[in-house]
């Protein structure tokens, strides 16, 4: 069991070395893209789940899917207090480079140039060293028309072009209300003209509610591919496969009980594999390993990934996650939480709303109320 061969990756959007139960889910996004690529309309796609699924992962995936095709991308991670043309126009001259290389010679692309500089103007953003400030009338300062209009030029001379244009963004919670909702005005223009132009979303649950508020057909306009847990199979695969190709097996009580207590996420069967092949002194791997493995696998969660979300919060914050966690289940009714809290919903209220544009929490339905991260109630309740 050399240290030196241990297979598991368990870290923020690393690929695992084995994807498992994702194969739907990665074909539906190709034929999308090759859907588009042939001039047929195509969905563009928003994932949505919990922490700790492998929503970038995919996203990475479908990346370099979309890249080993000859298409174009355009990557980002929103992030809260950035705005949309801060974030994303750097990217976009990127992109336009790229596309510029695949037919040297086009008004078309000089023209998507100069609305993009036009932008980057407008709305103050720099791209590389340089400041734009001269404007030429095409543009409004509407973000809502203008990135639709940007959008439809870059859509037009990718189709020239013969290849796809895909703009990827993750969490697209953390986008400003009114720029997610001129993003999704622009894709809706860009799905009128059936341009090969297509986006690729991931986000914590509520993201389709954000979604419907912003705009209200965009419940029409995305496909909402949720990311769950592993099934039982799946789990299994995604820890013996890396196992088996560095010849070591699991005994099948020892594999069972890391899918128990990982509950199947993608991130913790990462964490789980990588400590019980750093335990385990030879194969195959037996049930007194993962035992062992598993102190260690709770307390590098305890001091990293958990630890890490929990000080990001106020005190305030944290009193109300510690007061979610002690109701016993989750999801919790908003009222049982405050009660713990000893104030009432109203003044519970705003503090819940924090956890939830902080992205520790979500609500599944109305009044109840729930953490983003898996497991996330069992850290607070060992520690606090």
């Amino acid at each position: 069991m050399n240290p030196i061969d241990n297979p598991y990756t368990p870290g923020a959007g690393t690929p695992p070395p084995e994807l498992a139960g994702r194969e739907a889910i990665l074909l539906q996004a190709v034929n999308a893209i090759q859907r588009s690529l042939n001039n047929k309309a195509a969905k563009s796609q928003i994932m949505l789940g919990l922490r700790g699924v492998g929503k970038t992962v995919l996203l990475n995936r479908i990346n370099q899917l979309a890249e080993d095709s000859g298409n174009h991308i355009a990557f980002f991670e929103a992030t809260p207090g950035q705005a949309l043309p801060e974030m994303m126009t750097q990217q976009l001259h990127r992109l336009l480079l790229k596309l510029d290389r695949r037919k040297k010679i086009g008004k078309d692309i000089q023209r998507t140039f100069g609305l993009l500089r036009e932008f980057a103007g407008i709305f103050k953003v720099k791209i590389g060293e340089f400041e734009f400030s001269l404007t030429s009338g095409n543009l409004t300062g509407d973000l809502n028309i203008d990135l639709a209009d940007m959008f439809v030029s870059i859509g037009e001379a990718a189709k020239n072009r013969n290849t796809v244009v895909i703009i990827m963004i993750d969490e697209v919670q953390y986008l400003d209300g009114n720029d997610f909702a001129a993003l999704i005005l622009a894709m809706h223009k860009i799905s009128q003209k059936q341009l090969p132009f297509l986006f690729f979303g991931a986000g914590l649950p509520q993201l389709a509610k954000l979604a419907g508020e912003a705009k209200s057909y965009a419940e029409r306009l995305f496909d909402y591919i949720p990311i769950d847990r592993l099934d039982y199979k799946s789990a299994q695969e995604a820890l013996e496969k890396p196992a088996l190709n560095e010849n070591v097996s699991f005994e099948p009580d020892a594999l069972k009980q890391i899918i128990d207590e990982t509950e199947g996420y993608p991130y913790f069967l990462q964490v789980w594999g990588y400590h019980v092949w750093e335990t385990a002194k030879a194969s195959p791997i037996s049930l007194n390993d993962v035992n062992k493995a598993s102190l260690r696998a709770v307390s590098a969660l305890d001091s990293g990934f958990f630890r890490i979300r929990y000080e990001r919060l106020t005190e305030r914050q944290q009193e109300y996650a510690r007061a979610l966690a002690m109701v016993g289940h989750l999801p919790a009714n908003s009222t049982e939480v405050a009660e713990i809290l000893k104030i009432n919903v109203r003044q519970a209220a705003p503090l819940r709303d924090e956890l939830i544009k902080k992205g520790m929490a979500y609500s599944p339905s109305r009044g109840l109320i729930t953490f983003t991260v898996p497991k996330f109630e069992e850290y607070i309740k060992r520690n606090y």
